[in-house]
């Protein structure tokens, strides 16, 4: 594999100009693609085959359009003493409701005074106007969406309030965004602090661009032929800016290592991209494999997320070992600092390498200092660093998951569902639907009404609403309880027991709508976590064992990881869930996090974690190798590859950060777990715990047994590269 990367970078360094028009003739084409061929995105999250989703399918055939669609409640509220029936408010109501129905794309708004379907308080001082629409809440024009914000806040005043919730007032995510662009700008400032060059830092941060660009503009092109989650390309634009900044940074600095070692530009590109490259290509296929992997959960919209994502990381990797070594090939010298440039060309006059900057202590000696004290003090330090962690990870015993994401605190959907539930009861804001369909579905849906209303934690069973021809009916369960209690989770199961024990011949029952759907998706992801996660641990054995060709490193190596996981998803839930420190990231409201999360989290910082992993370790497997002892080669390794691993960090920190503090409600979550997963992972556990440790075991953490020794070795250093510059080979000729 290093023979035929060496080949590549070197044959990208010869038509570096043909590459570089290549990769730009292909941004524009995605560009072109994008506003051409792209298509809406959706926010609904339906598993096919589930009782919920069949249901909606139904729904949408049997009573239209506008049952299926997007929805908002209109809630009016009246100050104490006063009620909404009052003559007065009724005719504002009344006036209000004939302006909702006649809005731009909505297919009416019930009257909530109707005697014959009242939707009306017991204390009369609330009722709800229900608008419906026609399609689901992603393909609802901005322009509609604000005309009913404008008609609510017409609405008010003269003692009546006036707010709107639902499906329908929710936006679609989009990427981009000030904190976004400073997230970037701390990666440049970061990368120009580790090179010394503005070029090199702004090269290495322009190629990530153009892949990243690609690949969300491809994705964005495939909406107009796949439904895909609203929050998928920004997923994509995430990971793909992280993990293309950091791949580029390993080629830069190996390709800087080996011109201040005496290679000439082309032969260092060949080199950088033969040795970096092979981790590179490594550490890319393991996150496209983790991506990928979240098809084992069954669920269609997280393995379009998954495998949208993995092409993202696919471009960059081609990105790291194409474009990257064409622009290096451009720019040349101008990679290194000015005074290594001018020391260079000095030393090149004599036939002399200027050194290797590998062998020498980081200028500062702060790594030097550190890797001597995790390996010396490695009890310390150890239990330290498991302590910690351990103690971040203690929340996820409370985690919780919804498909909902609450509204941010003081917005009209917050006041509306705060009035709702107050008014109304808190399962009011998220109903359970039962559909009946088949013979003597009217029927059959009036005996259920009147059976569900007996159960406990129902509030209201509506009568059976029958469709046009009789084929079908639908009941309305309002719960006791609010979407997002333990209580009504299980109040679906109870209702499709009993619906299941008293089957009718000739028609058929389901439990359905918004809280339905994301019971039975959470219920779901629940139960693919664990398998998702023993794949993902076990993929990680396996590759670090034919890396570092031993049982013990990727024993710790996958220790560590779990411990990364930990803290990720215990921060996130202290924060997100419980609210500590809420204020800190900008959190808007609080509560279960997204089902999505968790698996998400765990594909993402699988792979990030083995690239840190595979970069750090494999030098001081190179080391020791070499006849370094053990506890030198752990320091050797550790001096030589913890700054490029630091820098790479911080960067991957940045990145996920900047979608944090303005970030979509649903991102933010999982943005601020990466985020926290990277520093946990990069500082805390390779940089601690992975030398620790190794120093702890000697020998016997590169000790294989004779029975595994037939597993093919990963030389994802390329050592079979390493050889010295060519004497009077001048390293500034191009």
């Amino acid at each position: 594999m290093a023979t035929l990367l060496h080949r590549l970078g070197r044959a990208a360094h010869r038509f570096r100009v043909l590459v570089v028009a290549l990769w730009v003739l292909l941004l524009a084409l995605a560009g072109v693609g994008a506003a051409t061929l792209s298509g809406s995105t959706v926010n609904s999250f339906e598993i096919p085959g589930q009782e919920s989703t069949t249901a909606l399918r139904l729904l949408d055939s049997e009573f239209g359009d506008t049952a299926g669609g997007a929805s908002a409640q209109v809630v009016f509220e009246v100050p104490q003493g006063q009620q909404v029936t009052a003559p007065e408010n009724a005719a504002r109501i009344a006036a209000a409701v004939q302006v909702l129905g006649a809005l731009p794309g909505a297919g009416g708004a019930s009257n909530p005074l109707d005697p014959a379907a009242p939707a009306v308080s017991p204390d009369l001082r609330a009722a709800y106007s229900t608008v419906g629409y026609p399609v689901q809440a992603a393909e609802i024009p901005e322009e509609d969406r604000e005309a009913l914000l404008d008609a609510v806040g017409a609405a008010r005043g003269d003692g009546l309030d006036v707010e709107v919730t639902g499906t329908a007032t929710q936006g679609v995510s989009e990427v981009g965004g000030p904190a976004e662009v400073i997230g970037v700008v701390v990666a440049l400032v970061v990368l120009a602090i580790t090179y010394g060059s503005l070029v090199a830092a702004g090269m290495n941060l322009l190629t990530a661009v153009v892949g990243v660009g690609i690949g969300a503009l491809g994705i964005t092109t495939l909406t107009g032929f796949v439904d895909l989650q609203s929050t998928t390309p920004i997923l994509a634009v995430m990971l793909g800016l992280a993990v293309g900044i950091d791949y580029a940074l390993f080629i830069v600095t190996r390709f800087r290592h080996e011109l201040l070692a005496g290679r000439g530009v082309p032969e260092a590109v060949a080199v950088a991209v033969g040795t970096a490259g092979s981790a590179v290509l490594t550490a890319g296929t393991t996150v496209v494999i983790a991506l990928a992997g979240l098809a084992v959960a069954g669920i269609p919209f997280l393995t379009e997320m998954g495998l949208a994502a993995a092409a993202t990381i696919v471009v960059a990797v081609l990105v790291a070992l194409t474009l990257v070594p064409a622009a290096l090939g451009l720019i040349g010298l101008r990679a290194l600092p000015r005074s290594a440039r001018r020391a260079l060309t000095h030393a090149s006059g004599k036939h002399v390498a200027v050194g290797d900057p590998a062998d020498a202590p980081a200028p500062t000696g702060l790594f030097a200092r550190w890797g001597r004290a995790v390996s010396t003090h490695r009890w310390v330090t150890l239990l330290a660093a498991v302590v910690a962690l351990g103690a971040i990870t203690v929340p996820v015993a409370s985690m919780r998951t919804t498909l909902s994401t609450a509204w941010p605190d003081g917005s009209t959907q917050a006041r509306a569902e705060q009035v709702l539930s107050e008014r109304f009861g808190p399962g009011v804001t998220g109903p359970l639907l039962v559909l009946v369909t088949g013979d003597g579905a009217p029927a059959r849906g009036q005996a259920l009404s009147t059976e569900l209303a007996g159960l406990e934690g129902v509030a209201l069973a509506t009568p059976a609403a029958p469709n046009a021809d009789g084929s079908a009916a639908l009941v309305t369960v309002v719960p006791t309880t609010d979407p997002e209690d333990e209580a009504t989770t299980d109040l679906v199961h109870r209702m499709r027991e009993r619906i299941a024990a008293d089957d009718a011949p000739g028609t058929q029952a389901y439990v359905t709508g918004t809280t339905a759907v994301s019971v039975d998706v959470s219920a779901t992801l629940a139960e693919a976590l664990p398998v998702y996660l023993v794949l993902v641990v076990g993929l990680a054995f396996l590759l670090l064992v034919l890396v570092f060709r031993s049982i013990l490193v990727p024993v710790v190596g996958v220790l560590g990881f779990l411990l990364t996981i930990g803290s990720a998803l215990g921060a996130t839930t202290a924060v997100f869930q419980w609210g500590w420190l809420k204020d800190l990231v900008q959190a808007e409201s609080t509560g279960p996090l997204l089902s999505l999360a968790p698996i998400i989290v765990v594909g993402i910082l699988f792979g990030l974690a083995m690239d840190y992993q595979v970069f750090l370790v494999s030098r001081m497997h190179e080391a020791h190798a070499h006849g370094a002892e053990p506890v030198e080669a752990v320091r050797t390794g550790f001096r030589q590859a913890a700054p490029v691993v630091v820098a790479a960090a911080a960067i991957m920190f940045s990145v996920f950060a900047g979608f944090v503090p303005e970030g979509d409600a649903t991102i933010k979550p999982i943005a601020f777990a990466l985020a926290v997963g990277i520093l946990a992972d990069a500082i805390v556990v390779r940089m601690v715990l992975v030398p620790a440790a190794l120093s702890l075991l000697g020998r016997a953490a590169w000790w294989l047994p004779r029975w595994l020794r037939w597993l093919p070795a990963l030389d994802v250093e390329g050592t079979a590269l390493e050889r010295p510059a060519p004497a009077g080979h001048p390293a500034h000729r191009h």
